[in-house]
């Protein structure tokens, strides 16, 4: 598809790839990887066309089309956010208006046969690109994106201008996963949407039928999407087949076998330097002395990338806050005429790693800020519990730095006095070395003064962390320090975080904030997911079917063994017990009332498959029945004298045009239920 062919790129002195020969194929799903600085970014442009290669070549096809997405910058206006998703359909609506043009002309009797007549041909030739390309299907495909994205249905008539900076990156997502192009390059797409629009995203781009190369910080993300990973570093490209996490683990091995190549080369090279200035004097020695010169600058140093200093940081001892942390009753919280919690009950006690999850804007920022203090409800009352000691850290806490401090004195004002000789290792952690330390926090970008205000956090004593996503902008080596920091934390933890990995490893409450509550699930974010789902799956009204005859007594199965006839567990079954040393706890087939229970739930499967292909019958015959209306009417229009009548014409020519957006939605709705019922079956 595309192909890299002894590629260079270099800004000033510094080199991002050196002779670079490198290819992708159609339908890959390629995450591209290496540390900060290294030239992804550089690398998708170049990709895109937006940068030149200093030489080299980047071959494509010529029929190839390219979309790329940046981190940031993309802004939409002059258009309502469904006008402007439509965009991405531009050939398609040229088309339709050519259509509507032809319809319109037809009308006139001063037209000439011939020309009547060739207009016709043209309509059928229009009509069946259309048709082809599922521009009848154009709405649904739209809704459907911008519902996934975290659109509601009232965003759709809104002026693209009036949505803020996320929601305009999310804007340009949706447009391009509207256009399909054959090549879609993500810079770190996940940075602007929820849990929600991610887990979306990742089940859309899992079956996007042409290639992708993205950019992510976020592991789980990178492991449900890519099936293979390419690392950019030392100015190369290796490819590393299979997930994020198979790569590490080949990385890491491939890296020790490197300093151990690497090791065993510079000890031979210490010792032929020995061998060269001991003997370079003797006469005797000279043949054997210039041998080894020569096979000296033969030899091509092996590179190693710099090895990067793991850390394990413990936070500093706090005192243990009462039993109660937090108590809110019946609060009420507004902003004008929204309302964003009317009668809001909540009981937090201390241990609970709590992970609030929702939409963005469904309240989760209002409601750390409540917890912590820093903005108080309307009506109701906020109790904090005894001799417990908050540590917030907010959105905007990158911005509450002084920018007067340089990195160090950052940390240090506030830090207790023993955590001070931790401060170098702890900056290491988070990409801060040398004279970095020095600078000003006034001349750090956006991502360094968010890894700045992360690592002051850590300093910091606290039985009670309130963290408003905190992995914005941190690398996946940095959100790692962090991470093993809150898994050892033994107090009091409550965070947002639209990082699916990072959820799954820390929460073992989830609260559920929108519409007004906050609705709290025990269990991990897969429980809460798998309860989500089985409580919103509508449940078909099916008639029950007849008894079936019972079963001799000699068929029964032996007790002793599992019936090979018994379905698939119940799904819960299958979430991994942390306490458990096997992967996932399997019902008891002995028992006879679990095997009823299992029984019934495989009867339920068939009368929901059953009820599935009843629904896809129903589609097919009403497709049938529209797609025969839609040729009669065809027929009509293409007689001779149809258009001498406008009046009588146009009811006909509205009816056809309606007939096909209805086929185009039926088809769409088979579709969807062909897939639906292609997973059931696989189920039972």
């Amino acid at each position: 598809m595309i192909q890299l062919s002894d590629l260079t790129k270099s800004f000033g002195d510094r080199t991002l790839l050196d002779h670079v020969t490198w290819q992708i194929s159609d339908g890959e799903r390629v995450g591209l990887c290496g540390p900060n600085g290294a030239g992804k970014t550089t690398l998708l442009k170049m990709l895109a066309g937006l940068e030149e290669a200093d030489s080299g070549a980047i071959v494509r096809p010529s029929d190839l089309t390219i979309g790329y997405l940046p981190q940031d910058g993309l802004t939409h206006a002059g258009r309502s956010l469904v006008q402007e998703a439509g965009t991405a359909f531009q050939p398609l609506l040229d088309i339709k208006e050519d259509m509507h043009g032809i319809e319109h002309r037809l009308g006139d009797r001063a037209i000439p046969q011939g020309e009547h007549d060739a207009m016709l041909a043209r309509y059928s030739e229009l009509q069946d690109r259309f048709r082809l390309a599922e521009g009848y299907s154009m709405d649904l495909r739209i809704a459907t994106v911008l519902r996934g994205l975290g659109f509601s249905p009232d965003d759709l008539d809104r002026p693209a201008e009036t949505f803020s900076g996320g929601w305009q990156m999310r804007i340009a997502l949706g447009k391009l996963l509207l256009g399909r192009p054959n090549l879609l390059l993500l810079d770190e797409p996940t940075n602007h949407l929820d849990l929600e629009a991610r887990n979306w995203l990742e089940a859309y781009l899992g079956a996007y039928p042409y290639a992708v190369i993205l950019v992510s910080h976020d592991r789980y993300f990178l492991d449900t999407v890519v099936t293979r990973i390419t690392d950019l570093n030392l100015r190369k490209l290796t490819d590393y087949v299979g997930t994020y996490s198979k790569y590490v683990a080949q990385r890491d091995a491939m890296l020790e076998r490197l300093r151990q190549a690497k090791k065993e080369q510079d000890e031979e090279v210490a010792r032929v330097k020995m061998f060269i200035d001991r003997f370079r004097y003797q006469a005797t020695k000279a043949a054997q002395v210039q041998s080894r010169i020569k096979l000296l600058e033969k030899v091509e140093p092996i590179e190693v990338p710099p090895e990067r200093k793991r850390i394990h940081f413990t936070f500093p001892a706090c005192a243990k806050s009462g039993r109660t942390v937090f108590e809110l009753k019946h609060v009420r919280k507004a902003y004008g005429p929204l309302v964003v919690f009317k009668d809001l009950p909540l009981h937090i006690e201390r241990g609970d790693r709590i992970a609030l999850v929702g939409p963005n804007g469904s309240g989760k920022s209002t409601l750390m800020r409540m917890l912590s203090g820093e903005e108080s409800p309307d009506s109701g009352s906020r109790t904090e519990g005894h001799q417990v000691i908050i540590e917030y850290f907010a959105q905007d806490e990158a911005a509450r730095l002084d920018p007067a401090l340089t990195v160090y004195e950052t940390l240090a004002a506030g830090s207790p006095t023993d955590m001070v000789p931790a401060i170098r290792n702890i900056l290491g952690g988070f990409l801060f070395s040398g004279d970095d330390v020095y600078k000003k926090a006034a001349v750090l970008s956006g991502g360094e003064r968010t890894r700045l205000a992360v690592a002051r956090m850590l300093l910091r004593p606290s039985n009670t962390l309130l963290l408003d996503e905190p992995t914005n902008h941190l690398d996946l080596d940095s959100k790692d320090v962090l991470l093993e920091a809150l898994e050892d934390y033994g107090g009091t933890l409550i965070f947002v975080s639209h990082d699916r990995y990072f959820v799954e490893k820390l929460a073992t409450k989830i609260i559920e904030v929108g519409h007004g509550e906050a609705v709290i699930y025990p269990g991990t974010y897969a429980e809460f997911l798998w309860s989500k789902e089985h409580r919103e799956t509508p449940r078909p009204q099916i008639p029950k079917p007849k008894a079936q005859s019972p079963r001799p007594k000699s068929q029964a199965p032996n007790p002793k063994k599992p019936d090979p006839r018994s379905p698939i567990p119940d799904p819960r079954s299958l979430i991994p017990d942390p306490q458990s040393p096997t992967e996932s706890r399997i019902p008891n087939p002995e028992s006879r009332e679990e095997r009823k229970r299992a029984d019934a739930e495989r009867r339920k499967r068939g009368r929901a498959v059953e009820a599935l292909q009843k629904r896809i019958a129903e589609l097919e015959a009403r497709i049938a029945e529209r797609e025969a209306q839609v040729k009669e009417l065809e027929a009509a229009m293409a007689a001779p004298g149809f258009y001498d009548n406008l009046e009588s014409a146009k009811p006909v020519t509205d009816r056809h045009q309606a007939l096909m957006w209805e086929v185009g939605d039926l088809i769409s709705q088979w579709e969807a239920l062909q897939e639906h019922a292609a997973e059931q079956f696989s189920e039972t």
